[in-house]
């Protein structure tokens, strides 16, 4: 059993970072080796955290304390980073509402009282030639 156990445990390891490379890459935090751009799928990201998250919960009680360790701090690392980066995009959403919002209104300030300006400048100039 002892020889079961030490050809898994690289193989273990290897799974998490992984799942811990491909959470990182969804997220933007890596470029894609494949394309060199950094692109971002935060679903993905989501399924690969949630894939390690299952895994320590179907593995509690049989991983090694090396194994248990690497596994906790792979996912706490990577909620974190999701977390942030849920609050990046939340942020800039709520920016960009605004800026539709400011887009969308008419502009009620100073050119309608221009105008307003301009066409009692015109009644002013028409009672002056009454006058005359």
């Amino acid at each position: 059993m002892s020889e079961k156990s030490d050809k898994f445990d690289p193989l273990f390891i290897n799974l998490v970072l992984t799942l811990h490379n491909a959470a990182m890459l969804h997220m933007g935090k890596i470029k894609n080796p494949l394309s060199d751009k950094i692109e971002r799928d935060m679903s993905q990201a989501e399924m690969s955290i949630d894939m390690l998250d299952m895994l320590k919960k179907k593995s509690e009680g049989n991983l090694m304390d090396e194994e248990s360790s690497i596994l906790s701090r792979t996912l706490s690392e990577l909620k974190m980073n999701f977390m942030d980066e849920k609050a990046k995009d939340e942020k800039s959403e709520s920016k960009e509402e605004t800026e539709e919002k400011s887009e969308d209104k008419p502009d009620t300030g100073a050119p309608e009282k221009e105008e307003a300006n301009s066409g009692s400048e015109e009644k002013d100039e028409n009672n002056e030639g009454k006058k005359e």
